[in-house]
């Protein structure tokens, strides 16, 4: 029988087996070592496939407020040679689908959007420092850009073609018809709208694309790729490069296989050189608005950045005879 006061003997070892197994966990943990942080390196995304650069070069990714969150692939000239040669491979085929497929195809990149709006959400504000409320506003918008530019995809032929009455027996037609390959340096304030909004618009017509993302900013755009590369847009349609814009943008503007180039990314300090070296082969340049300062571009505002005219920048306009009767 136990002595009263007094708890029973295998009460007070199991109290002291917990207490002493809880002070040798502490002192554990206190002697561990702290543990260093494995930061992913992104790849690039060319012709449908993730490859590394071949020069073997990164740089650190951070956050708004400084903290590195990855690194990026530094890509080379020859990432970018290949990844215009991808884009012009995957040209024929792309512009040969009909309108209405290739806006099908699009909005399927949405729907896949859609299912990693939070990734989404937490990589902009990363990025771009807003708060998780406005972070999410700016992806829901992004994918409603991307739907509504894929609704032009079979409606852009039939506002600026025409038929045109000409005084002989004969039918006369315009039709747009895609530029080829373009090169598009994105915007450097906006990681995701602003590239939604720039890629967009050459890519529902039938053009191929090569994208130099964000400097700062790329992870939004690696996203992107992972969803292109699980979508029906085949490889090579789109291809989005990572790196020092200072060592590609000259290359991709001197390229002769690049047919048009949007410059809205361009630093102000390279802007003249990059025109200079596109006038060489007379490739089909698209400005920036001339008063507008790339920082201060609102992309939230849908009337300013969702505009029929920027997929017309990149068409080529076809007139075609045809004898009445033949």
């Amino acid at each position: 029988m136990a002595t009263r006061g007094r708890p029973p003997a295998s009460a007070g070892r199991d109290g002291t087996s917990r207490a002493a197994a809880a002070r040798a966990g502490a002192v554990a943990a206190e002697a561990a070592p702290a543990r260093l942080e494995v930061r992913k390196t992104y790849k690039l995304y060319i012709g449908g496939a993730f490859p590394r650069t071949e020069s073997g070069r990164s740089y650190v990714i951070s956050s708004a407020d400084g903290a590195p969150l990855a690194n990026a692939c530094r890509a080379s000239r020859k990432d970018l040679r290949e990844a215009v040669r991808a884009a012009r491979k995957a040209f024929p085929g792309w512009a040969a689908k009909t309108a209405m497929n290739r806006g099908q195809v699009l909005y399927r990149v949405a729907e896949l959007m859609e299912g990693r709006r939070e990734q989404f959400a937490t990589e902009v504000s990363q990025a771009e420092g807003l708060a998780p409320a406005a972070a999410r506003d700016a992806v829901g918008r992004a994918i409603d850009r991307w739907v509504w530019y894929a609704g032009w995809a079979d409606k852009i032929g039939q506002v600026l073609g025409s038929s045109n009455p000409v005084a002989a027996p004969y039918f006369n037609f315009t039709i747009p018809e895609p530029t080829g390959v373009v090169g598009v340096v994105a915007p450097e304030t906006s990681s995701l709208l602003g590239l939604i909004s720039r890629l967009a618009p050459p890519l529902v017509t039938g053009n191929t694309v090569v994208v130099l993302a964000s400097e700062r900013r790329p992870l939004p755009a690696v996203t992107l790729a992972e969803v292109l590369a699980t979508s029906d847009v085949p490889g090579g349609v789109v291809n989005i490069l990572t790196g020092r814009r200072s060592e590609l943008v000259p290359v991709l503007a001197g390229h002769a296989d690049v047919d048009a180039l949007d410059t809205w990314g361009v630093p102000d300090n390279l802007r003249v050189a990059t025109e200079e070296l596109a006038a060489e082969d007379i490739k089909r340049l698209l400005r920036r608005p001339t008063k507008t300062v790339e920082a201060r571009f609102d992309w939230l505002d849908d009337a300013a950045a969702e505009r029929p005219e920027w997929i017309a920048a990149f068409l080529e306009m076809k007139t075609v005879w045809h004898p009445i009767g033949a």
